[in-house]
């Protein structure tokens, strides 16, 4: 359940620090190049055990990133009209940046961590493979999708090439849950508390999501029409 409560305490975050971010994109994403390589160098063994415990709690596994991808998506659940999406909705290529960044460091982690197995033909359990498998579509994905995130290469981009590129945030979403619960079920099976926990977790969010982005559509399409009407007239 450690995932809801970083989920919960980022949104609350963002919440607060949208002017700054808004005001100052680049600072912030400085700081997370920082937060990456503090994670890095506490995978060396070159942090304080206290630096090292709060910097790997939000990065090893993903969690700030993933929920910072999950406070972009839920955005686009509120309607147009709502203040949360009205609050939020000027930085949500910002904060896509912020997660891209950091999610840099887990990959980097785990890259340096399962390659060599892999090359080395180590046995790997089925759903760890399968894990593997999407994280290596969840980078190129994350390169395609942080890149069109930028405002220059957004700005050179015609707008409905642009939209088109980013739907893929949606396959991108759906595909985190995957490898998420993928990594996580030979210890869930096992009976691992943590790991059931997760699953169970992870489960949750993404399926209200899920649940949000359909009725989202539905609203909208039984709206269109209407809206339509109204501006012939």
């Amino acid at each position: 359940m450690t995932f809801l409560v970083v989920f919960a305490c980022t949104t609350a975050v963002v919440f607060a620090l949208k002017p700054a971010i808004a005001k100052a994109p680049a600072v912030w994403y400085a700081l997370a190049a920082v937060l990456v390589a503090l994670y890095l160098a506490g995978t060396q063994g070159l942090l304080p055990a206290v630096v090292k415990g709060a910097v790997f709690l939000l990065l090893q596994k993903g969690m700030l990133p993933v929920a910072l991808f999950a406070v972009v998506m839920f955005i686009g659940v509120f309607s147009r009209e709502s203040r949360v999406r009205r609050h939020l909705a000027p930085i949500r290529a910002e904060l896509s940046i912020i997660a891209c960044i950091l999610i840099c460091g887990h990959v980097a982690a785990y890259g340096m961590s399962y390659v060599p197995r892999v090359l080395g033909a180590g046995a790997l359990n089925p759903f760890v493979a399968a894990g593997l498998a999407v994280g290596v579509a969840l980078v190129m994905l994350l390169a395609v999708l942080g890149v069109t995130s930028l405002a220059r290469v957004k700005a050179r981009m015609s707008k409905r090439r642009w939209k088109s590129v980013q739907k893929w945030a949606y396959a991108f979403f759906a595909l985190v849950y995957v490898h998420i619960v993928a990594m996580l079920l030979p210890s869930a099976l096992s009976g691992g508390a943590v790991a059931v926990q997760g699953v169970a977790a992870y489960t949750a969010l993404f399926g209200i999501y899920a649940v949000a982005r359909v009725s989202r559509a539905v609203v909208d399409g039984k709206r269109l029409p209407h809206e339509v009407g109204r501006k012939r007239l």
